[in-house]
């Protein structure tokens, strides 16, 4: 697997209802500083503060999900199952922790792992506890605004006096 680049796998949005699947989608809009328009649930939502909440974007890799689902004797985890918005194929995301990616036209900053929630157990017992570590994905916030499609690329920049660039 590259630590630099990969391609975006799967997209999802949180249902209405709380505990519902997560619905797929072919793109979607984030929006600086707000999150992803059609997750309706968590967009623009704020701090107790009034400032817009950091955690904007979920993403886990499809290769994480499948050791998941192995070391679980399972065939395999439907993707929107663990319940993040973007799966990736292809590329570190703990790895890229504290730094900005590009995926299709917007970019994110991927500030910390995500903790597991309960949920988790009820997709499979014993996923939570596999997930603790690092290994349930990332959080991230959108720093430009743009669309994100089922497999747009997926590249870590670097950013110098506020200009992004990309990294080799």
């Amino acid at each position: 697997m590259d630590i630099s680049k990969g391609r975006v796998a799967s997209l999802h949005v949180h249902p209405a209802e709380p505990e519902a699947p997560m619905l797929s989608v072919g793109q979607l809009t984030l929006v600086e500083g707000k999150g992803i328009v059609e997750d309706v649930r968590y967009f623009d939502r704020k701090n107790r503060d009034g400032q817009p909440r950091k955690r904007q974007v979920t993403l886990i890799e499809r290769e994480q999900i499948g050791q998941h689902a192995a070391v679980l004797a399972l065939p395999g985890i439907v993707p929107g199952r663990v319940r993040s918005n973007i799966e990736t194929d292809g590329i570190s995301l703990i790895e890229s922790l504290g730094k900005q990616l590009q995926i299709g036209q917007a970019v994110l900053l991927i500030y910390d792992p995500r903790t597991p929630c309960a949920q988790m157990d009820a997709v499979a017992p014993g996923l939570r506890e596999l997930m603790k570590n690092s290994r349930q994905g990332v959080l991230a916030q959108v720093l430009r605004s743009g669309t994100v499609r089922v497999g747009d690329s997926i590249r870590v920049l670097t950013g110098s006096a506020g200009v992004l660039t990309r990294s080799n």
